[in-house]
């Protein structure tokens, strides 16, 4: 699918997005500068193209469970089909081809505790097309999450960016309990999987609950850190060609700082550190494959700690957090 160009305005949008992705577009537009009906209609535009699109994710750390890192081996010719398998489910999000197309990586996130693991130890390693399987558990991440790719972030100013942002929840949240998900909560996480800018009438029609009762349930798990607000952005529209996954082995005595440093670096959209062999894991985003050859050879090489570096090309990617891409 062909990227859709994208001007400042388009890039405003998202920007503000990323800061609150339930903003209202007359607040955009008060901060841009633009009408409220133009910034609707770019969004609209945007989100009909895949390029942006406003998802709530749960933030499993915060309510005991863990997400996984997933690479399939894939005998010839399976490696696509498997991938938009896998694509399919509710429980993955970022699945990419990798390594000349014969390698899936996916990430994985239980839904109930269980449906996760099912995956992992039963379904995958009873396909026929897939050679061998490892999977990887995030013990912590540096950046990824509620914490956005910086290549996204540069449109609006210092002084735009604060006039959009949330207020911060009423009381000391540092001291409240953090709410664990409920089961009546599957539906409303559902409705904000497909549109994290769903109105709240319509998440009281999905969930047969009073408007007033979805409303507070949403502040509560967004105030709590249970439920963050990911916008689902397609890098090519911001010039990106070259995209790839950084395996890396690091001395343990470096591995916060080298995590530390490659978040801070505006070619890292995720980093976390990892259980296996390769501790480290990260995903870069260059322009051209003369910028990732120059940030290897560079930034990377630069950091002390890093013993070795496995480079996987991502060749294309079948689904991002949210959104299922066609296939090519």
């Amino acid at each position: 699918m062909e990227a859709l160009n994208i001007d400042h305005l388009d890039r405003q949008i998202i920007h503000a997005l990323i800061i609150d992705g339930r903003v209202p577009f007359s607040r955009i537009a008060a901060v841009t500068g633009a009408s409220e009906q133009t910034v609707a209609r770019r969004y609209r535009r945007m989100h009909a193209a895949a390029v942006v699109r406003v998802v709530a994710v749960p933030d499993t750390h915060r309510i005991g469970e863990s997400k996984w890192v997933v690479r399939l081996q894939c005998v010839p010719d399976a490696a696509a089909a498997v991938a938009d398998a896998l694509a399919r489910r509710a429980d993955t999000s970022w699945v990419q081809l990798t390594s000349g197309g014969t390698e899936i990586c996916c990430m994985v996130q239980p839904l109930d505790g269980n449906s996760g693991h099912d995956l992992l130890l039963r379904q995958l390693p009873a396909s026929r097309r897939i050679v061998a399987v490892s999977a990887h558990s995030l013990l912590h991440m540096f950046r990824g999450g509620a914490s956005h790719w910086p290549g996204a972030t540069e449109a609006l100013t210092d002084e735009q960016a604060a006039m959009l942002a949330p207020a911060p929840p009423d009381g000391n949240g540092a001291d409240k309990q953090v709410p664990g998900l409920e089961p009546d909560d599957r539906v409303l996480l559902a409705e904000l999987a497909r549109d994290g800018r769903a109105s709240f009438a319509e998440l009281a029609h999905a969930t047969h609950w009073h408007e007033s009762t979805v409303r507070r349930r949403v502040a509560e798990l967004r105030a709590a850190g249970v439920l963050y607000l990911d916008v689902d952005v397609e890098e090519a529209a911001f010039g990106i060609a070259s995209r790839a996954h950084l395996w890396m082995s690091v001395a343990p005595a470096r591995l916060a700082a080298v995590g530390e440093a490659l978040a801070g670096h505006p070619e890292v959209p995720f980093v976390a550190a990892t259980t296996g062999t390769s501790n480290l894991i990260a995903s870069v985003l260059c322009r051209d494959d003369d910028a990732l050859y120059r940030y290897l050879t560079e930034r990377i090489a630069s950091l002390d700690g890093v013993n070795a570096v496995e480079l996987a090309p991502i060749i294309r990617t079948a689904k991002r957090a949210a959104t299922v891409l066609p296939a090519a």
